[in-house]
């Protein structure tokens, strides 16, 4: 079983992302934050469960994609890191992800 951490990026966009969703419907905001951790969580279980990230094709950097976001993970050893939660329609900065 792995463990799951959160970067601060990760923690901030997770935040930025439910906040703007709060904008409009509070209640899908906390709909859509159960689903990401409950999405998450099942990482612990399936560490490898995500695909690779095409920009990068790093076995270790993996991703989740759920609905129009993308869960970015890195594997290392037992942990698994949620490196960004990013809206799928926008670019991947590489850069991001260190």
């Amino acid at each position: 079983m792995a463990e799951v951490s959160w970067t601060p990026e990760a923690a901030d966009d997770f935040e930025s992302i439910t906040e703007f969703i709060a904008k409009d419907s509070s209640q899908y905001a906390q709909l859509f934050a159960l689903d990401v951790l409950e999405t998450v969580e099942h990482l612990e279980e399936f560490p490898a469960m995500g695909r690779l990230v095409p920009e990068l094709n790093d076995p270790v950097v993996r991703e989740i994609l759920f609905g129009s976001y993308r869960i970015i993970y890195r594997l290392q050893g037992g942990l698994v890191e949620i490196l960004t939660i990013y809206q799928g329609a926008r670019l991947l900065d590489p850069k991001r992800l260190k």
